[in-house]
């Protein structure tokens, strides 16, 4: 789950179900208590439907939560100013985060550096469409140290300058879930 409405399609088939729950949010959902294995493969087929697994597995959900604190982070965070990665990701989980890198890679298939810069670019793309913030007022927002810089790596991943992607017709931008 990467936004609000996906908390809310979920919590809907959680109620439809008749599943009790203490707390859904961003990847995670807290049931009230043991649920039986025919309903469980229900809210499993229902989920798949709107596009989510339920991952079982302690590095499955690790990387779930890594993915939403990065989300969370960039995307619904007022300002993100000096975050540092590795500490917050470390404090936050209690983990080493070169463990956290290792198996980030691992599972998949990209680097956890590049997924959090692939993130920072779809920030970028989204508050271009807006046209509400100078790219120097979003590369401060998004704690890029130059205007050049967010310009030069927003280029490196989408093949095209901020200044032409804002300008372009077509906005070729991606769901949270899909980076």
């Amino acid at each position: 789950m990467v936004c609000p409405r996906c908390i809310m399609a979920v919590k809907g088939i959680l109620d439809d179900e008749g599943i009790p729950y203490m707390n859904v949010s961003l990847g995670e959902i807290t049931l009230s208590g043991k649920i039986t294995d025919e309903k469980r493969e229900v809210l499993n087929k229902r989920l798949g439907k709107i596009g989510f697994t339920i991952v079982n597995d302690r590095k499955g959900q690790l990387i779930e939560q890594i993915k939403n604190l990065v989300i969370e982070a960039i995307h619904y965070a007022r300002s993100m100013e000096k975050v540092k990665w590795p500490e917050y990701l470390s404090d936050v989980l209690h983990l080493d985060y070169k463990y956290l890198s290792s198996l980030f890679s691992s599972v998949e298939s990209i680097t956890l550096e590049q997924y959090i810069i692939n993130q920072k670019i779809e920030k970028v793309k989204e508050l271009l469409v807006y046209d509400e913030l100078s790219l120097k007022e979003i590369a401060f927002q998004l704690d890029y140290s130059s205007t050049a810089y967010l310009s030069n790596q927003f280029k490196k991943v989408t093949g095209m300058t901020p200044t032409f992607f804002k300008q372009s017709l077509k906005h070729n931008r991606k769901s949270l879930d899909e980076i």
